[in-house]
């Protein structure tokens, strides 16, 4: 049973529907569920499918590449010696099987293209010259992989035979809090909606992550056995997490541990000195593909042109690693059952409730009953001057309708009561914004937080609440 993905399926399946044939890939992160997508999609209708082999040479390529063919029903009497004549031979598949769509299916596509092999030209080669040339238009080509700095330089970017030969493109996102609800709720595992909201501020949404919870367990049991025992399956994940998707991750990780360090994010030059790295094209495309694979996001400080773009991390898996995983000098395999109610647990806890509510931005939108007014999220910070005080907002939306919500999370295992100091702190904020920024529009205090807000003398402060039953619709 497949969870979600009603539109990426839609559209895998539309390109059966078209005259032409068909060239697709599918990116996204590992573990985000790309393969089992793809393989759910089309059960049973591969004409051909083969998967790369994670660090071996052209020679064993080849001679996989072989055995994926007789494994489609084609006698093959000699292994391939070159790419150039493993595609001709699935040409020569294609070719005698009846007429109708014949869907080919090469998983970890970058595997392939090993050292002087030849495998980007011979794929170019077996598209434009065969796959589009032929007069049934029946082939449907569909790559994917866990690479995807690869598969986008590679293919979506292509500059030489394959420019501009994609028919779709469909980049993999992670699951959001309601279909980690439909997922646990599928695997029979017993989590309150908090509990969800939890396990979604450590795994994010990613499907194979979640796939190690247990009926029977709590959540601190799970996430124990999962990070923290001896044998924990996730234990070493975020180590191949980023060699899995960057050839040279090295200059990758130099970024993310720069940028774990700071919660509202860091200016180009500022993460040119944490991490050390020299200015250039290298650096400015591991910025790019740590964007392009949403381990980070770029976003325009309010008010800000873009030159000074902050770059902030938004890894749910890669916070929680910083935060506890790589923080547990001892080996306690219990450490984050220790570690709950903690002054580390809450700083943490505030930072990741805030990044999965802007993972969750249209469920946000929505909740406010502006969904179809063109919004854009910010952050905003000033520093400390004569006339006022130092503020610093984590998320506002600014909106076409000449309204501005300045939004205050809070992550609370009860209703938030706003008190005399925290109410005095909010207007303080929204005065010195409107006070800085000479902003026209209407300025709104929106908390967001899990469970609502308790009426009190100063909670009419408030202009809007959204709560977590809001971030967990679909």
């Amino acid at each position: 049973m497949i969870i979600g993905r009603e539109k990426e399926q839609q559209r895998l399946l539309e390109l059966l529907e078209k005259e032409e044939s068909q060239f697709c890939v599918v990116y996204g992160r590992r573990r985000v569920g790309k393969t089992f997508l793809i393989r759910e999609t089309f059960v049973n209708r591969f004409a051909f499918q083969h998967t790369g082999l994670a660090n071996a040479s052209k020679n064993d390529q080849l001679a996989q590449f072989k055995e994926s063919l007789r494994a489609a029903g084609m006698i093959v009497r000699r292994k391939p010696k070159t790419w150039y004549e493993a595609f001709s031979l699935l040409q020569e598949h294609l070719a005698s099987l009846p007429a109708g769509k014949k869907v080919v299916f090469i998983d970890e596509l970058s595997w392939l293209d090993t050292p002087k092999s030849n495998f980007i030209s011979a794929l170019e080669h077996f598209w434009n010259g065969w796959a589009t040339a032929r007069s049934e238009k029946d082939i449907v080509l569909i790559v994917c992989g866990s690479a995807t700095s690869w598969l986008i330089n590679n293919i979506v970017k292509n500059h030489g035979g394959l420019h501009n030969r994609l028919t779709m493109k469909i980049h993999l996102q992670p699951f959001t809090l309601n279909e980690c609800r439909q997922y646990a709720r599928h695997m029979r595992v017993d989590l309150s909606d908090i509990d969800i909201l939890e396990a979604y501020m450590i795994m994010g949404g990613i499907p194979y992550y979640w796939s190690f919870l247990r009926q029977g367990e709590s959540l601190s049991q799970n996430i124990d056995r999962i990070f923290f025992h001896n044998d924990a399956p996730l234990r070493d994940e975020y180590d191949a997490l980023y060699a899995s998707l960057f050839k040279n991750a090295a200059p990758h990780i130099a970024i993310i541990s720069a940028l774990a360090t700071k919660k509202a994010g860091m200016l180009r030059d500022e993460i040119l000195l944490a991490s050390r790295l020299t200015d250039n094209t290298v650096f400015t495309r591991t910025l790019a593909e740590l964007e392009q694979c949403n381990f980070i996001r770029r976003y325009k400080a309010f008010g800000k042109k873009e030159k000074g773009s902050l770059y902030q991390l938004m890894d749910n898996f890669t916070l929680f690693h910083f935060g506890f995983v790589a923080n547990n000098p001892n080996g306690d395999e219990h450490f984050w059952s220790h570690s709950v109610d903690t002054t580390r647990h809450s700083v943490w806890a505030g930072l990741a409730f805030e990044r999965t509510c802007l993972w969750h931005l249209p469920q946000m939108l929505n909740a406010l009953g502006i969904s179809g007014i063109i919004s854009s999220a910010h952050s905003w910070l000033t520093k400390s001057t004569e006339d006022h005080p130092g503020v610093q907002i984590d998320m506002l939306i600014d909106r076409n309708d000449n309204v501005i919500n300045l939004c205050e999370m809070k992550f609370c295992d009860s209703d938030y009561t706003l008190d005399k100091d925290e109410d005095a702190k909010l207007r303080t904020r929204k005065a010195v914004f409107k006070a800085v920024t000479r902003t026209r529009k209407t300025v709104h205090q929106t908390l967001v937080t899990t469970y609502g807000l308790i009426r009190n003398a100063y909670s009419g402060n408030i202009q809007s609440v959204i709560t977590m039953d809001d971030l967990f619709r679909p």
